[in-house]
């Protein structure tokens, strides 16, 4: 009786230390948001505490989203813009972290190739939309014809003036297809930008984010504002309008798109089947060879 009380309480302590070692990841992250950090935006302590307590419940609900997006079928995407530094990255990892890969991706696309210039604009973007029950998250889409390659000049005025002819009815037709498209725009102030980007330029874990694109485009900020302006002003529609997210302070603005985003998905609770784990098959002749020394990883830590 008590060799088996003692197996149990073995148990137990594990299953706490796995889920402990989960939520580490979580804790990973806000560190390294916290590296080299000036002070400005530091949250108070029990605004941290609500923010690890509603993340991890908000994330409970984009499981209960996600099997229901599975189970129904439903395609779903998400597009994710703003300035550079504006947070985009961190919202889609919360969004993701939890979720199973096969179900939920990111699509964040490279500049395009000389084969890709040639093709009609929306065409590499068609191939990243999901099947049945999938979530594509767009870090940056369609929508950087309307900004970064208006504002460097990568595109003629002719085809600048054709995206915002086509984007509308592209979406629209995408709507009719039975895919719910859902656009946010986060947005940051200027002072805000400037100390980030002098952030990644201190943080050697973080320098490969700052491009010359990025650091072009402090220079531009008047004419990324207008270009925002436009786009936002010709590109909101009824099947898919746009949602803006102040996004200064890096967790309410995770926290707000995140519940933004559940409210706009009518998910339910899907019924599973209970789960039972099978007892382990011994074989009489199973013997389990040795690893050679030379094959183990150091044991460093």
């Amino acid at each position: 009786m008590k060799h088996s009380c003692d197996h149990e309480s073995r148990d137990k302590i594990r299953l706490r230390e796995e889920i402990l070692d989960d939520l580490d990841e979580e804790i990973e992250l806000e560190l390294d948001d916290a590296r080299l950090g000036s002070g400005k935006n530091c949250d108070p302590l029990d605004f941290r505490q609500v923010y690890f307590r509603e993340l991890l419940r908000l994330q409970g609900e984009l499981v209960k989203l996600q099997d229901w997006v599975k189970e129904t079928g439903h395609r779903l995407v998400v597009i994710c813009e703003g300035r550079d530094a504006a947070g985009k990255g961190g919202v889609i990892k919360r969004i993701t972290q939890r979720l199973n890969p096969r179900i939920c991706r990111v699509a964040a696309l490279p500049a395009p190739n000389d084969r890709e210039r040639t093709q009609w604009y929306f065409q590499r973007y068609v191939s990243h939309l999901p099947a049945a029950g999938e979530i594509v998250l767009f870090d940056r889409s369609w929508y950087n014809r309307a900004g970064v390659e208006r504002v460097m000049n990568f595109c003629t005025d002719a085809e600048y003036e054709e995206f915002f002819r086509s984007v509308p009815e592209f979406e629209r037709m995408l709507v009719r297809s039975g895919i719910q498209i859902v656009k946010y725009w986060f947005s940051i102030s200027d002072d805000e930008q400037e100390l980030r980007f002098r952030a990644r330029m201190e943080d050697p874990l973080k320098q490969w984010k700052l491009s010359p694109m990025d650091l072009e485009s402090r220079r531009r900020w008047e004419a990324y504002t207008l270009a925002k302006e436009i786009m936002l002003e010709r590109s909101n529609i009824a099947d898919a309008p746009w949602w803006i997210v102040p996004a200064d302070n890096k967790k309410k603005a995770r926290l707000n798109c995140i519940s933004h985003l559940l409210s706009q998905v009518p998910y339910q609770d899907v019924e599973k089947p209970e789960v039972t784990l099978p007892e382990r098959v011994f074989g009489p002749d199973y013997i389990r060879q040795p690893v050679p020394d030379d094959m183990v990883v150091p044991d460093l830590y």
